[in-house]
């Protein structure tokens, strides 16, 4: 398709799969696709957007899904370059173990890469994209019914508290993030809750105790007791932890608001 005739266009749900190849159209160009159709962008300013209210977004994904946000995400041209941004409460999973989390944002490669929305029905909502290198029938319109947060653990304030110092590289997005060791912990957590005398094996109960609440609640979490991964155990139980409530979006990136601007 000619580069001066190529248009913001919307894709029809009977497409084939973008991983088997898109139109032939301009460098930088942006193919977006769920199962209710897509859409399709030249590089040029312009933000797009997806999430279940099936009237105001570009892609619609999950409708009927309450688990999803409105609004979860957009994606935005800078310069040639897209970029994803996550905009709802659930994490946006990439291939592998790579997950966006609601405010951040990332810079989409050229190819296809399958996004994915986890919900805790145990449905997995696909979102095809496909970045060019070098509508059809919509369900029911849900735009105004809130986003289901039913499945979040509830979390104790001083746990949320504690956990989120323990996260704060995962919820910074940070490269190759991992727990801080509990001397950093305490260190911290003196610093922005001086109202108590925070020390290892204060911080270390808190956590303990956390993951034998979820390990044996009616929402079990696997992989937070040691018996669940043997030996050695190293950094693995509170890794688990940590991907566990991110997943979810118990913990979010806003959770941070409450450690001021120090940390």
């Amino acid at each position: 398709m000619p580069d001066k005739i190529f248009r913001a266009q919307m894709l029809p749900p009977e497409m084939p799969s973008l991983a088997d190849g898109v139109p032939v159209a301009p460098p930088g160009t942006i193919f977006v696709k769920a199962a209710a159709g897509g859409y399709a962008v030249p590089p040029r300013k312009f933000t797009l957007h997806f999430g279940r209210a099936v009237r105001d977004v570009h892609v619609p994904v999950g409708a009927g899904d309450a688990h999803v946000s409105r609004l979860h995400g957009v994606f935005t041209c800078d310069g040639g370059q897209w970029w994803l941004r996550n905009e709802g409460r659930r994490p946006i999973q990439f291939p592998g173990e790579g997950m966006v989390l609601r405010g951040h944002e990332l810079p989409m490669p050229a190819g296809y890469t399958p996004l994915t929305i986890e919900t805790p029905n145990r449905k997995a909502h696909l979102l095809e994209v496909h970045v060019v290198g070098g509508p059809g029938p919509l369900r029911r319109d849900d735009s105004q019914t809130p986003t289901d947060t039913a499945d979040v653990y509830d979390l104790k304030p001083v746990e949320r508290l504690v956990v989120t110092v323990l996260a704060q590289q995962y919820l910074r997005r940070e490269p190759y993030p991992t727990p801080v060791s509990w001397k950093q912990l305490a260190h911290d957590l003196n610093r922005v809750a001086p109202y108590r005398r925070w020390t290892d094996s204060v911080v270390d109960h808190v956590i303990a105790d956390l993951r034998l609440r979820l390990a044996h609640g009616p929402d079990a979490i696997r992989g937070l007791l040691r018996e669940d991964v043997g030996e050695p155990v190293g950094n693995t139980l509170n890794v688990n932890l940590i991907e566990a409530l991110l997943r979810n979006a118990t913990l979010i990136p806003d959770d941070l608001d409450a450690l001021g601007e120090e940390l």
